[in-house]
């Protein structure tokens, strides 16, 4: 018996080392380098929400390469006719310290706007609940990680990572961020304001694979301070597929689809 219950309390050991072999930056790291191929297309279902439950519907397309570390983006609203042909282009940069270049096309006005390295940490995209940078990837390094626990949700056992960024013009403090052990995907971040308050929350379902990469198919971004919502919807999924890498460009972007 005394055997027997030493060879528990040695399992329990080992998972509990094995738990938290990994520091906070490691895991980060695990979800930055999870493959999702070269180049991505999707379809997006946007509905925003307002505190007393009225919502709006806007529907966008979206593509996506890799060059090395970097990536470029471009993503068209097709959905309703107000916004219809608007466009926002981003080359994002995996280098510390070079801020993103960014684009928005408003077709009403003709106009292409260049968001600047502040305001896209600030400002927030079409009316929904993400910022500009929300929008793009981060390099792991532009924040301090730290593993704080484990934690299940939804049945997956997930590690617990705080995240303060370097850069002191965010909006926010620090990322809390649930990643799932699995397959480490993200499932859940608390976003905290420069008062340490609880600002916005995003909850991310249907985590499921797609030509063999994993994959997410709803994220939900609320600010628990307004009450309003972001519901984004992913369809239509495909990976590496082929894309012509000249369509990157502000002179695309105006073009439209």
């Amino acid at each position: 018996m005394k055997k027997f219950l030493l060879a528990i309390a040695v399992l329990m050991t080992a998972f509990s080392v094995d738990a938290q072999t990994l520091t906070g930056r490691e895991i980060v790291k695990k979800v930055k380098d999870n493959p999702d191929g070269e180049t991505r297309y999707a379809k997006m279902d946007l509905v925003l929400e307002k505190a007393n439950g009225s919502k709006r519907e806007r529907k966008v397309e979206s593509w996506a390469m890799d060059i090395g570390e970097d990536t470029k983006t471009m993503m068209f609203f097709t959905y309703p006719g107000d916004v219809k042909g608007t466009g926002f282009l981003t080359w994002n940069y995996d280098e510390i310290g070079k801020d993103d270049d960014k684009w928005l096309y408003m077709p009403a006005l003709k106009k292409t706007r260049r968001i600047s390295g502040s305001s896209s940490k600030t400002d927030y995209f079409m009316g929904t609940d993400f910022t500009y940078d929300d929008m793009g990837d981060r390099n792991i390094d532009e924040d301090d990680h730290k593993f704080l626990r484990m934690e299940t949700i939804d049945g997956h056992e997930c590690y617990v990572v705080e995240s303060v960024p370097k850069d002191k013009r965010e909006i926010y403090s620090k990322r809390i961020s649930w990643i799932r052990k699995d397959c480490f995907m993200g499932v859940k971040v608390e976003y905290y304001d420069k008062l340490g308050k609880l600002h916005r929350v995003l909850n991310i379902s249907d985590i499921k694979q797609v030509q063999g990469f994993w994959t997410r198919g709803k994220m939900v971004m609320e600010n628990v301070q307004t009450k309003h919502k972001t519901i984004l919807t992913f369809s239509d999924l495909k990976f590496d597929l082929k894309i012509d890498g000249e369509m990157f460009n502000v002179a695309k972007l105006e073009k439209g689809l």
